[in-house]
């Protein structure tokens, strides 16, 4: 299965933000948009960074004025990114060696899409399913000999 696959299936879009945004404002806006992460960019959809609820909580807890903080100031900044036509077991690897959660899809630089472990756990339970019916009708002499 490639990225670009999993990238269709999914309902919406990638959530993006500015740097110039608070951390305030971007905890709401992931809230609202029920998303664990945000693509920081800035002009024409060009990915300067990533922040996630891990990147805000582990902020808070050491400091008194994150609502003020700039998306930008804490942001991760070296961002792995994926490519459409990447076998997902290679966005898999990323992650777990990486150990985060989510991955940017870029194509010429620019975001297309943004993958995270749910989706890779939805796509495969959703193969997983398919080879079981097909084997399970297969046993049971469903198809012509």
């Amino acid at each position: 299965m490639k990225v670009i696959d999993i990238l269709k299936e999914k309902k919406s879009g990638v959530k993006t933000i500015s740097p110039d945004k608070t951390l305030k404002q971007a905890l709401r806006f992931m809230i609202e948009n029920k998303v664990g992460s945000l693509i920081v960019t800035e002009r024409g959809n060009i990915p300067l960074g990533i922040i996630t609820e891990r990147d805000i909580l582990r902020y808070i807890d050491r400091m008194d004025n994150w609502e003020e903080t700039a998306t930008g100031d804490i942001m991760t900044k070296e961002l792995i990114i994926g490519l459409p036509d990447d076998d997902v077991e290679v966005i898999m690897e990323f992650m777990t060696r990486n150990y985060f959660r989510h991955v940017p899809i870029l194509d010429e630089k620019k975001l297309v899409g943004i993958i995270s472990i749910g989706d890779i756990i939805k796509a495969q339970l959703k193969d997983v399913k398919t080879d079981n019916r097909f084997l399970s009708d297969y046993i049971a002499g469903k198809y012509p000999a």
